[in-house]
């Protein structure tokens, strides 16, 4: 065969011969760990793998992310109840209920009614946490994002309003019985509660009185006067409660302990921010680290969510740079879980929850800079039909737009119309801006299939194209959490 000897050939004729080789995991699996990368489209991961490998030095499209490794995969349809588009209140819920409910709405079914805390009456439904905390398992959850923030708050939260995640924005649905997400949350009445709880918001857990713990002049955002972080250490000697990454590193979890980590008022911060953080914060490699040490103390198993969530706050601004960082960091996780647990007896399910409008476009040569100007195979600069050269990462909408009447003081209004020209713009700075086609403050979630990626047993069950509650039945079967019902 002429083409035997050809390097593409081999390459690929290896991967089949070790794709042969792969023998699914039929057993029980003991360990659970659910890894979302909110808003990781399948072009993040891609531009994710190009930039990781052009940031080390070697070829950027046919680098090999840790996630490129996973045995099987699937696509994932991520449209909610009421909406084709979702937001992640309703795909975290499909995620770690099997339910699909209505956007904003987390933990509850479809029947329910967003923002109406009397109709969300006897419409929760269980989370896998929940079985996992009953039937006697270790639970965390883990997040750059807010702890109270809808991917992570799905994992114990009922609320008709992604929104309530303290007691002000509940506002008068208090009094009909309703509670803020962060009160849920150190209240969970399920088994003994979290034993590893990772991530920011910590405004949402004390009163307005308090003094924030690093960012001078901020205070926290409780009207009740409650002292939530107070209340999760009160309830027992083994409760310990951090806010920087010198407490992280501190903390001794080894004689099972129960740790609740809250490193910032609001989100973390971006990866590429990391390190400039007034008090420091570990990373999300870290944060898996340190949870699942702790968790895998219990002899019956854990079940653990770890989120990826400002890749999705990163989209939203139209900054390509720090979405794509974020994801390299959640891959680096998952690197660790990996490192740290065993294939024979961990599932290991990596999805996203929904998509973003960015696109890898136009036709730049192999290595072209990811964040340059499209460059063609030839060597000439891309030109568009204006005649002015383009990017090759773009956004269907969002803040990187032209802005032809906004008040001043929004954005750099572009004369209506005219595109500006980046032949002088620094396209690879950190803070630049994705042009994009239609104008929005925030870009959008998009409504593409996602990939979802196993490892461990049961993972030969992920396959094909799925609902996304299909996800939550493949934790189910393979751990056997919620089969008696």
């Amino acid at each position: 065969m002429p083409q035997a000897k050809d390097s593409y050939f081999a390459a690929a004729k290896a991967a089949l011969d070790a794709k042969l080789s792969v023998q699914p995991i039929t057993g029980k699996a003991k360990n659970i760990i659910i890894f979302v990368g909110d808003g990781m489209s399948v072009a993040t991961v891609t531009a994710a793998r190009i930039l990781e490998g052009q940031k080390r030095g070697v070829d950027g499209e046919s680098n090999i992310l840790t996630i490129d490794t996973f045995p099987y995969t699937a696509m994932s349809k991520t449209y909610s109840h009421d909406g084709q588009v979702s937001d992640s209140a309703p795909t975290a819920t499909a995620m770690v209920t099997g339910v699909k409910t209505r956007n904003d709405i987390i933990g509850l079914n479809q029947d329910a009614v967003v923002g109406d805390c009397e109709a969300s009456k006897g419409k929760e439904v269980k989370t896998i946490f929940e079985m996992a905390e009953e039937a006697g398992l270790a639970t965390g959850v883990v997040s750059t994002a807010r702890i109270t923030h809808a991917t992570p708050a799905a994992t114990y939260g009922h609320t008709p309003d992604r929104d309530w995640e303290n007691d002000k924005e509940v506002g008068d649905a208090l009094a009909k019985g309703c509670k803020d997400l962060a009160d849920q949350l150190v209240n969970w009445p399920a088994g003994d509660g979290f034993e590893v709880v990772l991530g920011g918001g910590r405004s949402n857990f004390v009163p307005k009185e308090t003094a924030d713990a690093e960012d001078e002049g901020k205070t926290g955002s409780r009207t009740d006067k409650r002292d939530l972080t107070a209340e999760w250490t009160a309830k027992s000697n083994n409760h310990l409660y951090v806010t920087d990454k010198a407490g992280f590193d501190a903390a001794d979890l080894s004689s099972g302990a129960k740790l609740l980590g809250l490193f910032d008022r609001s989100h973390m911060e971006y990866e590429l921010d990391r390190a400039k953080d007034a008090k420091g914060e570990p990373s999300l490699a870290e944060m898996t680290t340190k949870a699942i040490e702790r968790l895998a103390q219990n002899e019956n198993g854990f079940v653990l969510m770890v989120e990826g969530g400002r890749i999705d706050h990163a989209h939203h601004a139209g900054n390509a740079a720090r979405a794509l960082e974020d994801a390299i960091a959640f891959d680096q996780a998952i690197k660790k879980a990996l490192e740290i647990t065993k294939r024979e007896d961990t599932l290991i399910v990596a999805t996203a929850d929904h998509g973003h409008t960015m696109t890898i476009n136009g036709y730049p040569k192999r290595g072209n800079p990811l964040f340059g100007l499209v460059v063609d195979v030839d060597g000439t600069v891309a030109k568009a039909a204006d005649g002015k050269p383009y990017t090759t990462l773009g956004y269907a909408n969002g803040p990187g737009a032209v802005f032809p009447a906004l008040e001043k003081g929004k954005t750099d209004a572009q004369p209506a119309g005219v595109r500006p020209d980046l032949s002088t713009v620094d396209t690879q700075s950190p803070d630049f801006l994705q042009p994009a086609l239609v104008p929005m403050e925030s870009e959008t979630h998009a409504g593409d299939d996602v990939v979802i990626y196993a490892w461990g047993p049961q993972a030969h069950l992920v396959s094909g194209t799925v609902e996304e509650n299909y996800i939550y039945h493949v934790l189910s079967n393979a751990s056997g959490l919620g089969q008696q019902d």
